[in-house]
Parts: C-alpha cells; structure tokens; sequence
C-alpha cells in the first residue's frame, strides 16, 4: 500500500473506534489526578491496552505507563505520547472535592489520542506495512505542581526529578526512543487568525524555587520589637524581584510568578517562617540563568533589610523546547488534509508557558501540535471540552497519519528527521548539567 491507502485505512479504523476514543477521553475529564497520583488514569491506559491486545509495562516512574508495538521493520522508534496528570482548579465542574485537582489543561485529550492511534494501528492491519516501531507512552507528572510533595518523594527515593519525561530520562525509558510527536488541547481565542490547529512551536523553559524566610517569633501586639517578621522580609524580597522586572530583555520571554504558600503561624505572633515558591521562565538556559542569579539576590535582600535569614532550594525546572522543523511540517501537512489549509497555522512563536517535554527537545527530535477543542481558559475552572471530534478524533487522527509519515517508505522520513537532528547535550550531559546528577 502507498503512504496514502495506509493513512486512509488507519482513520477509517479510529473513525470506527470513535465512541471508545471519545468515551475515554471524557472519562478522563471526569476523574482528574495530580502529578505523580494518577493510579486510576493509569488503570484506564492498562484496561485499554489489555482490550487491545498490546503488552505493556507499567508503575513506571511510579504511575506511566508505556507499550511498544513492533512494525514490519525496527528500523526507527517513534513515541506518541499524552500525559496523566492534572491541574489544581477547585471550581471546575469536574474537579475532585477532595484534591481541587482538574482537567483544565487538556491532558484528558492527549491520552484519548494516543489510545486512539493505538486504536488505528490495531485495527487497519497498516503496522506490518511500516518500517518502524511505535511506543504508545502514557507519562506523569507534567504540571510542575505541588512540589513540596514531589520534593517528598524525592527524598524518600520514590522519584529524582519532579516532572514525569525528566524522570523517564533518568530511568533509561527513552534510550531506545528516536523521536516524539504528541499534540495540546487548546482554545480558540489562543490561536491567530481563527485557527483550528496549530503545527508548534518553541515554548519557555524554567528553573523552580523554594523560598523560606526564617526570622524569629515574639508576641505580635505585647513585644514585637523582641521578633524578626519574616513576613515583611518576604514582602521586601517580592518588591525587590519586581524591582528587577526592567531588566528583563523581551527577547527572552522572562517570566517570575511567584506565591506565597505559608506566610506565619499564628495572627498574633510575629511570622517566622514564610516560605515562598516561585519559577524564573526564560527562553535560553543563558537568559533564564542571569534571570534566576537577579531574584535570588533580591529575595536575600529582603531578609538583609530586616535581620532575618534567607535559605532558596534551587530545584531542575524544564528546558525550553526546541521543535523539530522536519516533524513540525509533516503534522501541519496531515493537520491541512483534515482540517484545511486556511485553519491551520505552522507556528506559534515562543510560548510563555513550559512543558519537560523541552528537556526531551535537548536530546531528540521532537513535535507538539495544538488543536482547538476546549472552551474556556486554560488553567481556569471555566475550562471544559467543547468540541469532541476535534478534541480526540482530528488530534487523533493527525498523530496516526504523521507516524505512518515517518514510517512507511522504509521509513525515509524519519531516518531523515533522525540523521538532520543535532542535540543540545547527550543523556549524561544532561542528567549531569541539567539534573546536576553526579
């Protein structure tokens, strides 16, 4: 079969299975986790492989879960990938009552069309026609969330870094994984020109913080000339970052957005320990560097200011993403065959946010796409699913079309990608520079 007859055949196929795809991915939506807890995803993932008939591993870095599925040939090995977790959004029509937790990021939608290309590649019968092997991953802990947490089971040996793809890295599970196409649920008024699917783009990379101001406690109405306020050293510390804001260069997209998670122990005690997490956001490791080095001296200024002591746990954020050209033109052209030159756009420039899949960019080729789906603002509890066709079975269907790409032709196209790609750093660079893994 040509590359076209194969990518016909693998949308009939998730065009068949669209009630399951769908039914999932709102499944999903409905029983939000947080990074790294996502025990019940993970058993959806499993139940669906096992009806697939798929072997698979799972507990990996504690919840992912991951099959391979072998082609005609291994001469290559693509991953499609979706991420388990949520976000904290206690208002959310679907939140959990208890941890706040929601799907207002579109996660649900990743897992729904990862599934589903497993789904199109089960039942066209078009995997024995491709010359590459395809990893179907279901990975934790994107969200750089809760990390007081996440630094809890790092110190319990449970994990070594917060996010789930870095955690992968360290355990090995991409070594033998040659590149990585995934796509974000977005909503409309994100994308230019009314789009409906946006090929990607390069997004921020970041270095994470934690922040304690530790100062000493007195009777706060009686004697608070006997204390240290901790409390107003933070406050110093936050004014002087602010400070610093002119100092940013625009081209490096610097972002500091920091929170206060514990600002005293009691209304009448002077504040002792304040404590504070906040990520410095960069386009280049070199700009987010000399971002960090200004806030952490002006957050050791406030504490200077009024004799308390500063302490800041420096904690591996993610890299920017750097997307692959070769893989980015290949999902735009499958995403134009669906929906339409005139709805898609190639590029989004630099994106404010972040994401651990820009630690993957710096070792491999690597592709997010965005489709249009959701309604709502992302990360707001006003944020839901509005269009189900595009939100699992178009993002489906694209992710499909681009392995069968890269793939068939004795996959050409992605010896191609492999052979044009150059890394920013081998896997012990960054385990070593990045992770500061000795």
């Amino acid at each position: 079969m040509d590359r076209t007859e194969l990518k016909q055949k693998i949308c009939a196929a998730i065009d068949q299975h669209r009630e399951e795809i769908i039914a999932l991915g709102e499944d999903i939506f409905r029983h939000p986790e947080m990074g790294y807890k996502e025990t019940r995803t993970a058993t959806k993932i499993c139940e669906e492989f096992d009806k697939l008939g798929f072997s698979y591993q799972s507990g990996l870095a504690l919840t992912g879960v991951m099959a391979k599925l072998k082609g005609g040939e291994s001469k290559v090995n693509v991953a499609v990938m979706g991420e388990l977790d949520a976000i904290i959004a206690p208002q959310q029509e679907f939140a959990d009552p208890v941890t706040g937790a929601a799907h207002s990021c579109g996660h649900n939608a990743q897992i729904a069309a990862m599934v589903g290309v497993g789904y199109g590649l089960k039942y066209s019968g078009v995997l024995q026609e491709l010359s590459g092997d395809v990893t179907l991953i279901a990975i934790p802990a994107e969200e750089y969330a809760e990390i007081e947490y996440r630094s809890q089971l790092k110190k319990e040996g449970k994990i070594t870094f917060l996010g789930g793809k870095q955690e992968f890295i360290k355990l090995g599970l991409f070594d033998d994984v040659d590149m990585v196409v995934m796509h974000h649920l977005t909503v409309p008024s994100l994308l230019e020109n009314g789009g409906l699917a946006q090929a990607g783009g390069a997004y921020n990379g970041f270095t994470g913080k934690l922040v304690r101001y530790i100062g000493k406690e007195a009777h706060a109405g009686g004697a608070p000339h006997l204390g240290i306020n901790a409390l107003n050293a933070a406050q110093i510390g936050l004014a002087a970052v602010n400070a610093n804001r002119e100092t940013f260069q625009d081209k490096d997209h610097i972002r500091v957005h920091p929170i206060i998670t514990k600002g005293g122990d009691l209304v009448n005690v002077v504040p002792a320990d304040v404590r504070i997490e906040t990520y410095v956001r960069g386009s280049s490791v070199s700009a987010i560097l000399d971002a960090s080095a200004k806030v952490n001296r002006a957050f050791k200024a406030g504490a200077d200011a009024v004799g308390a002591q500063c302490e800041i746990t420096e904690i591996p954020g993610y890299m920017p993403v750097e997307p692959d050209k070769n893989l980015q033109q290949l999902l735009y052209e499958n995403y134009c065959a669906l929906l339409g030159e005139e709805n898609v756009l190639f590029d989004h420039g630099m994106m404010g946010g972040s994401t651990d899949l820009g630690d993957l960019s710096a070792l491999m080729p690597v592709i997010q796409g965005r489709t249009t789906g959701a309604a709502g603002i992302s990360h707001n509890s006003n944020y839901s699913i509005a269009d189900k066709e595009m939100s699992y079975i178009v993002s489906s269907k694209a992710l499909a079309m681009t392995v069968v790409d890269l793939l068939c032709d004795g996959a050409r196209e992605a010896l191609r990608v492999k052979e044009e790609f150059r890394p920013i750093m081998t896997k012990e660079q960054y385990l070593r520079e990045w992770g500061q893994l000795q």
